[in-house]
């Protein structure tokens, strides 16, 4: 037999937990790391609660789990061992539309983490969406891109903050090869679906935002209503980022373009 509290117990609970939370049986996956938590003091146990929470768009379950986590854990000792927590957590919070404590949070895995390339992805992309720290979010991405060059959604990140600051052609370049990597990705279809339109292959265009709509899960009716307006009406002619860099004074341009990379982002 095994001791209830040995390392490979903890192992064996994790990975039923994970076997559980496959099968759909959710509730049952959360009592088993729980178990594991209470039993043996298991940090990475919260924070994998957490993470159901998150998969499942628990959100703000998610949180609370996290932030247990760091509280167990102390704040003032959160080691590199556990930048992950930061991580997670500003990507719940963010999806649950607390955008100034996700930053925070991000911001503080890199602290530990600065060339980890999903934080910086995450990251960057979420700035780029902003129209917010452009050239820091650009360099950000191309160095997450530089460190995980078959990543799908870097790939696309990377196309599609080139597509934001007017670089068609080397958008439709890096969007096609993340269709490759993500094919039945319906937001990476559609980035690659506005870069055709940008470079003139209009048909090449409304075939991938075809595409997109036939891979858009239940319940994004944003995303489906945003494909049929461009089915129907193409694509306006300025870019939002361009936009925003048009909207800022020339010297805030050049302060933002010589600034150094944040501190730099699963």
């Amino acid at each position: 037999s095994i001791k209830d509290d040995s390392i490979y117990n903890a192992q064996a609970e994790r990975e039923i937990a994970n076997l559980l939370e496959q099968s759909g049986r959710t509730e049952e996956a959360i009592a088993t790391l729980r178990h594991l938590a209470e039993a043996n003091q298991d940090m990475e146990a919260l924070i994998k609660i957490g993470d159901i929470y998150r998969r499942n768009e628990r959100h703000e379950e998610a949180i609370l789990a996290y932030n247990e986590a760091e509280e167990r854990i102390g704040k003032d000792n959160i080691l590199p061992n556990y930048w992950h927590l930061y991580y997670v957590r500003g990507m719940a919070l963010e999806q649950n539309g607390n955008w100034d404590l996700a930053e925070q949070n991000l911001q503080a895995a890199l602290d530990f983490k600065p060339e980890q390339p999903y934080v910086l992805n995450y990251l960057g992309y979420a700035w780029a969406d902003q129209g917010k720290n452009l050239d820091k979010a650009r360099k950000m991405i191309e160095k997450a891109a530089e460190l995980e060059p078959n990543d799908g959604y870097i790939t696309d990140s990377l196309g599609w903050i080139l597509y934001r600051d007017g670089e068609y052609k080397e958008a439709v370049k890096h969007l096609e090869k993340a269709v490759e990597l993500l094919p039945y990705d319906p937001v990476i279809n559609d980035h690659l679906g506005d870069a055709y339109w940008k470079v003139g292959r209009r048909l090449e265009a409304k075939f991938q935002w075809e595409r997109a709509k036939n891979h858009i899960e239940d319940g994004n009716a944003a995303l489906l209503a945003n494909i049929d307006k461009k089915l129907d009406q193409g694509l306006p002619e300025t870019p939002a980022i361009q936009q925003a860099r048009s909207n800022m004074p020339e010297d805030t341009v050049k302060d933002e373009a010589m600034a150094p990379p944040s501190i730099s982002n699963e």
